[in-house]
């Protein structure tokens, strides 16, 4: 069993409330805008970070990060992209990936907005943690963990504070 915390568009911004929610996960995905360098670091030397980068991450982020992850963890095949869409509305490039991937778990971030949503044609969990920094034009911020256990993915609890 491995405990996941989620997050997207943190635009440079970690807090001391976002560690308190993600302090028992065992590692943490970041789907992109993570914002700087500094902020990067903050986040993986709290936890193991699996992150892609973001359409206002800038060159340093872009050389160690991939536009796209996919990785297998606990039988889940993950795909993970920042601007990606969510079902019946997916982006060119994050549609493509899924029909050659055909991922169990789609993860994207870039609209600010939680979205947790089942993809039937594809066979697919899309979530979308939404976005925990302080810059958009979201009025809550939102970060997402769970559980994956084997195939499943289960008690996704969602942490919500004003911007």
């Amino acid at each position: 069993m491995k405990r996941i915390g989620l997050l997207s568009d943190t635009h440079c911004f970690f807090d001391e409330k976002v560690k308190k929610f993600l302090e028992d996960v065992d590692e943490i995905w970041h789907a992109g805008d993570i914002g700087d360098t500094e902020t990067f670091k903050t986040i993986s030397d709290f936890k193991p970070l699996k992150a892609v980068y973001g359409n206002i991450d800038n060159s340093d982020l872009r050389h160690d990060l991939k536009e796209y992850e996919l990785f297998d963890i606990e039988g889940v095949k993950v795909l993970m992209i920042h601007i990606g869409g969510y079902p019946g509305n997916y982006q060119k490039v994050a549609k493509e990936l899924i029909s050659f991937y055909k991922p169990n778990l789609f993860i994207s971030g870039h609209s600010h907005i939680l979205k947790v949503m089942f993809d039937k044609k594809k066979d697919l969990l899309h979530i979308n943690p939404g976005a925990v920094g302080k810059n958009g034009f979201h009025k809550v911020r939102t970060a997402v963990r769970f559980e994956i256990d084997g195939t499943e993915i289960q008690k996704l609890e969602v942490w919500e504070a004003e911007r």
